[in-house]
């Protein structure tokens, strides 16, 4: 420490690059510190520093990490009370560009598997960005000598060590996320797809703050739906079984079903206690669909929703770079259905109206030999007969619906409602479609997942410019309507996962699908470090549909 107290007195007001001499490894009183990186200048990414804690620092009994979720969930707090004491403590803004600043990642209101925080029999490390202090091109030492020395032991103390204090919080915030697993792992013996816990509070504070409304009204279930579970820590919990098959959810405009299919997207993740959907949960291969105009396709078999089409363009290999919202929507099913998935969330707002349904006038009108779409509503029913593959949909203004539904829940002001056996009354004779070969794919696609350099560039960038617009290589990835992608750090370790497969099997032997679980199964393994040739603390993991839907969206040509 004193160590590192001297090269900041002698590199005070020298050229910014002097703070290069300062990378290595210093020892403070009670942790150690690594500073990894150091930036070039005051506007590039901040430097990169890791704290080291020895188990008998912070205090933390092995039982709250003994399991991969409570350690996801331990790091996932500890990441959380770090940011909270840099909020409290740093002073921020020292000088040109970002000086002074300091982050760690962390998750918004879910709990996402990261490298920020890590968990050990040894040693507790926390990896942050540091923002060295400059003005100009110039070395603010004294200012830099205030982070190291007054803020960043106050960090530690604050969000790693525990010793003597009291830890009902940290346990709380464990045994929460432990009871959402346990949950979703129950949902097949209760023959569901999702659950959804009395008193849950849906609503949100606003379309652009995911924390929950204060005076939302809470989730009550019907008695029809209403099911009991035992959880490890709760104990006894009651709530709505969606059950399989095909469930519409219904109602007027701005009445909650669309924020009921909301948090049944997000409850394929953990969620923070005091969130309000901590105890709604869905089956982790759950995939929200929805048409997706102008996305790339590359060789999808979406002939089991469109035939051929105009010009004998046949549909068993389908490919294109500029697709319609039928074609888009059709092909993400497919898709879905080739990363696994058993529930698909559909929302007729972002839907293709010609892919969902076609009255019984427009047959009239345009002959059935004349449309080449086979609707969701005559294949949906069969999906889930045939494929085992559930459907809920939200849908406000297309009752042909109620012919081929299993489960049909109202909301009304928040409060649901079964109306299943009103709804079988008034709806009419299920539509018949016919009969085709499997929904399922079976042909092993593959994707050309090389990208070279810019120009200048030695090696193939990957950046995060939003959190779901993905720069790879030289080319852009455009993940804004694939919405259970939560997280710039989710997004920037598809990018590394891409590369990864590219490398490691750059043929896709076993096909694409295969190729991306295998190198998934190899990061849970081994960690998200091998990834990256360096140290770093931003990454967060995805699910194999969100990785899968990358490949699936990165275009072959320009």
């Amino acid at each position: 420490m004193e160590h590192l107290r001297q090269l900041l007195e002698q590199i005070d007001g020298h050229g910014y690059k002097a703070y290069k001499r300062l990378e290595g490894r210093y020892d403070f009183d009670h942790f150690s510190l690594n500073i990894d990186h150091v930036q070039g200048d005051p506007f590039a990414r901040p430097s990169r520093i890791s704290i080291q804690v020895q188990a008998e620092r912070h205090g933390l009994p092995s039982a709250y990490w003994k399991t991969r979720i409570r350690q996801t969930a331990l790091e996932d707090f500890l990441g959380r009370a770090l940011n909270s004491a840099i909020r409290k403590h740093v002073k921020g803004q020292r000088g040109t560009g970002r000086s002074g600043d300091i982050e760690i990642s962390t998750s918004g209101q879910q709990v996402l598997l990261r490298n920020a925080v890590l968990i050990g029999e040894q040693q507790l490390e926390a990896r942050l960005l540091f923002a060295l202090p400059g003005s100009g091109r110039t070395i603010l030492g004294q200012e830099a000598a205030a982070m190291f020395f007054n803020e960043l032991p106050q960090l530690v103390q604050e969000g790693l060590e525990w010793t003597g204090r009291d830890l009902q919080q940290i346990r709380r915030h464990i045994e929460q996320v432990e009871d959402q697993d346990a949950l979703r792992k129950q949902l097949d013996t209760l023959d569901a797809v999702a659950f959804v816990a009395n008193g849950s509070l849906l609503p949100r504070a606003s379309g652009i703050d995911d924390r929950p409304l204060t005076d939302g009204i809470p989730f009550q279930t019907p008695p029809q739906l209403e099911r009991s579970v035992q959880l490890p820590n709760r104990g006894t919990l009651s709530g709505m079984a969606i059950p399989c098959g095909v469930t519409l959810i219904v109602g007027g405009g701005f009445h909650g079903k669309s924020t009921l299919l909301q948090a049944l997207e997000l409850g394929i993740y953990d969620h923070i206690p005091g969130d309000g959907r901590e105890l709604v949960v869905t089956s982790p291969t759950a995939v929200k669909i929805r048409a997706e105009d102008h996305r790339a396709i590359h060789a999808v078999d979406i002939s089991p929703f469109i035939g051929t089409l105009p010009g004998n363009r046949k549909t068993e290999c389908f490919s294109t770079d500029n697709a319609s919202g039928s074609t888009s929507q059709a092909a993400n099913i497919i898709e879905a259905l080739e990363c696994g998935c058993n529930c698909l969330l559909i929302d007729e707002d972002t839907s293709a109206t010609n892919f969902m349904i076609r009255d019984q006038r427009m047959q009239q009108l345009v002959p059935d030999h004349q449309e080449p779409i086979t609707p969701l509503l005559h294949r949906v029913h069969e999906l889930y007969e045939r494929e085992g593959v559930s459907t809920i949909i939200v849908t406000g203004g297309s009752g042909d619906y109620l012919a081929v539904a299993d489960t049909v829940i109202m909301l009304d002001n928040y409060l649901i409602s079964d109306v299943t056996c009103k709804a079988r009354r008034l709806a009419g004779p299920a539509p018949v479609a016919a009969v085709t070969r499997s929904l399922r794919p079976t042909q092993l696609r593959k994707i050309n997942l090389q990208t070279g350099p810019r120009q200048g560039q030695r090696e193939a960038k990957i950046l995060v410019r939003e959190q779901r617009l993905l720069e790879y290589g030289r080319k852009r990835i455009d993940l804004s309507k694939v919405e259970q992608l939560i997280d710039a750090g989710q997004t920037e370790t598809i990018g590394r996962l891409l590369a990864w497969c590219q490398q490691h099997d750059p043929g896709q032997s076993q096909g694409l699908t295969a190729c991306l679980q295998q190198t998934l199964e190899e990061v849970k393994k081994e960690g998200l470090d091998i990834l990256l040739p360096w140290k770093s603390g931003h990454l967060a993991m995805p699910r194999l549909y969100e990785l899968a839907a990358a490949a699936n969206r990165l275009r072959q040509q320009g």
